[in-house]
Protein backbone atom coordinates (compact mmCIF):
# COMPACT_ATOMS: atom_id res chain seq x y z
CA UNK A 1 0.00 0.00 0.00
CA UNK A 2 1.52 3.18 -0.73
CA UNK A 3 -0.15 5.08 1.46
CA UNK A 4 -0.07 9.27 1.12
CA UNK A 5 -0.99 11.56 4.51
CA UNK A 6 -1.35 15.30 3.59
CA UNK A 7 -1.26 18.03 5.77
CA UNK A 8 -1.77 21.48 4.29
CA UNK A 9 -0.15 24.43 5.85
CA UNK A 10 -0.08 22.84 9.44
CA UNK A 11 1.16 25.45 12.31
CA UNK A 12 1.87 23.18 14.65
CA UNK A 13 5.51 21.74 14.60
CA UNK A 14 5.00 18.68 17.58
CA UNK A 15 2.03 17.89 15.68
CA UNK A 16 4.02 17.47 12.43
CA UNK A 17 6.68 15.43 14.35
CA UNK A 18 3.86 13.25 15.33
CA UNK A 19 2.49 12.78 12.38
CA UNK A 20 5.64 11.94 11.12
CA UNK A 21 6.61 9.23 13.04
CA UNK A 22 3.27 7.68 12.48
CA UNK A 23 3.94 7.64 8.57
CA UNK A 24 7.49 6.27 9.23
CA UNK A 25 6.09 3.48 11.24
CA UNK A 26 3.43 2.55 8.67
CA UNK A 27 5.16 3.42 5.78
CA UNK A 28 3.40 6.29 4.30
CA UNK A 29 4.21 8.92 2.47
CA UNK A 30 3.97 12.52 4.34
CA UNK A 31 3.21 15.66 2.26
CA UNK A 32 3.57 18.82 3.50
CA UNK A 33 2.11 21.68 2.37
CA UNK A 34 3.18 25.18 2.37
CA UNK A 35 2.99 27.74 3.99
CA UNK A 36 4.05 25.97 7.31
CA UNK A 37 3.35 27.70 10.82
CA UNK A 38 7.30 26.46 11.75
CA UNK A 39 10.72 25.43 9.70
CA UNK A 40 11.60 21.72 9.32
CA UNK A 41 14.85 22.41 11.14
CA UNK A 42 13.09 23.26 14.27
CA UNK A 43 13.62 21.71 17.78
CA UNK A 44 10.31 20.86 18.44
CA UNK A 45 9.72 18.78 15.23
CA UNK A 46 12.80 17.12 15.20
CA UNK A 47 11.90 16.04 18.74
CA UNK A 48 8.33 14.67 18.42
CA UNK A 49 9.90 12.78 15.36
CA UNK A 50 12.17 11.18 17.30
CA UNK A 51 15.13 9.64 15.03
CA UNK A 52 12.66 8.54 12.68
CA UNK A 53 13.27 11.62 10.07
CA UNK A 54 15.57 9.29 7.64
CA UNK A 55 12.85 6.49 7.60
CA UNK A 56 10.01 8.44 5.65
CA UNK A 57 9.64 10.16 2.72
CA UNK A 58 8.54 13.95 2.43
CA UNK A 59 7.27 15.70 -0.34
CA UNK A 60 6.43 19.75 -0.26
CA UNK A 61 4.86 21.96 -2.05
CA UNK A 62 5.15 25.68 -2.24
CA UNK A 63 1.25 26.03 -1.68
CA UNK A 64 -2.20 24.07 -2.05
CA UNK A 65 -2.52 24.80 -5.44
CA UNK A 66 0.13 23.32 -6.48
CA UNK A 67 -0.43 20.26 -4.20
CA UNK A 68 -3.58 19.66 -5.82
CA UNK A 69 -2.38 19.79 -9.41
CA UNK A 70 0.30 17.98 -9.34
CA UNK A 71 -2.69 14.86 -7.62
CA UNK A 72 -5.64 16.07 -9.33
CA UNK A 73 -6.29 12.48 -10.75
CA UNK A 74 -5.62 10.76 -7.33
CA UNK A 75 -8.27 9.78 -5.07
CA UNK A 76 -8.29 12.07 -2.31
CA UNK A 77 -10.10 12.05 0.99
CA UNK A 78 -10.49 15.17 2.54
CA UNK A 79 -10.59 14.97 6.58
CA UNK A 80 -13.48 17.75 7.88
CA UNK A 81 -16.40 18.27 10.28
CA UNK A 82 -18.47 19.20 7.48
CA UNK A 83 -18.19 15.63 6.23
CA UNK A 84 -21.24 13.37 6.98
CA UNK A 85 -19.50 10.07 5.57
CA UNK A 86 -17.59 8.48 8.36
CA UNK A 87 -14.69 7.81 7.62
CA UNK A 88 -15.22 3.97 8.45
CA UNK A 89 -17.65 3.89 5.67
CA UNK A 90 -15.34 5.00 2.67
CA UNK A 91 -13.08 2.55 0.85
CA UNK A 92 -9.81 3.77 0.43
CA UNK A 93 -7.33 3.13 -2.86
CA UNK A 94 -4.16 1.55 -2.25
CA UNK A 95 -2.85 4.84 -3.33
CA UNK A 96 -5.15 6.92 -1.14
CA UNK A 97 -4.86 10.43 -0.28
CA UNK A 98 -5.75 11.56 3.51
CA UNK A 99 -5.46 15.46 3.33
CA UNK A 100 -5.54 17.54 6.60
CA UNK A 101 -5.91 20.87 7.26
CA UNK A 102 -4.32 23.47 9.77
CA UNK A 103 -4.85 22.99 13.26
CA UNK A 104 -6.73 26.66 13.96
CA UNK A 105 -9.43 26.50 10.70
CA UNK A 106 -9.16 22.72 9.14
CA UNK A 107 -9.37 22.82 5.16
CA UNK A 108 -9.74 25.99 3.34
CA UNK A 109 -13.57 26.49 2.26
CA UNK A 110 -12.31 27.02 -1.21
CA UNK A 111 -10.94 23.48 -1.48
CA UNK A 112 -13.47 21.74 -0.06
CA UNK A 113 -15.93 23.38 -2.61
CA UNK A 114 -14.09 21.99 -5.36
CA UNK A 115 -14.17 18.48 -3.74
CA UNK A 116 -17.67 18.30 -2.14
CA UNK A 117 -17.37 14.17 -2.49
CA UNK A 118 -14.46 13.69 -0.97
CA UNK A 119 -15.58 15.00 2.36
CA UNK A 120 -14.60 12.58 5.09
CA UNK A 121 -15.64 12.57 9.21
CA UNK A 122 -14.98 11.57 12.33
CA UNK A 123 -17.32 11.32 14.27
CA UNK A 124 -17.02 13.01 18.12
CA UNK A 125 -19.52 14.85 20.17
CA UNK A 126 -21.88 17.87 19.18
CA UNK A 127 -20.53 20.78 19.99
CA UNK A 128 -16.48 20.07 20.05
CA UNK A 129 -14.99 21.76 17.11
CA UNK A 130 -12.10 18.81 16.53
CA UNK A 131 -9.56 16.17 17.63
CA UNK A 132 -6.02 16.99 17.89
CA UNK A 133 -4.24 16.30 13.97
CA UNK A 134 -1.79 13.74 15.08
CA UNK A 135 -4.73 11.88 16.43
CA UNK A 136 -7.42 12.32 13.63
CA UNK A 137 -4.38 11.19 11.46
CA UNK A 138 -3.48 7.99 13.11
CA UNK A 139 -6.99 7.30 12.97
CA UNK A 140 -7.23 7.28 9.58
CA UNK A 141 -4.40 5.90 8.09
CA UNK A 142 -5.15 2.52 9.97
CA UNK A 143 -8.56 2.64 9.02
CA UNK A 144 -6.73 2.81 5.80
CA UNK A 145 -4.01 0.07 6.63
CA UNK A 146 -6.62 -2.02 8.02
CA UNK A 147 -9.11 -1.89 5.07
CA UNK A 148 -5.71 -3.01 3.07
CA UNK A 149 -4.74 -5.83 5.22
CA UNK A 150 -1.88 -4.06 6.76
CA UNK A 151 0.34 -5.41 4.05
CA UNK A 152 3.89 -4.93 5.10
CA UNK A 153 3.10 -4.49 8.72
CA UNK A 154 4.16 -6.75 11.42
Amino acid sequence: MALNIVLLQPEIPQNTGNIARTCACVGATLHLVEPMGFRLTERNIKRAGLDYWDKLQICRYGCTREFLEAHADKQLHLFTGRGATHYDQVSYDEDAYLVFGRESRGIDDEVLDAYPDSWVRIPMREGLRSLNLSNAVSIAAYEALRQQGFGGLV
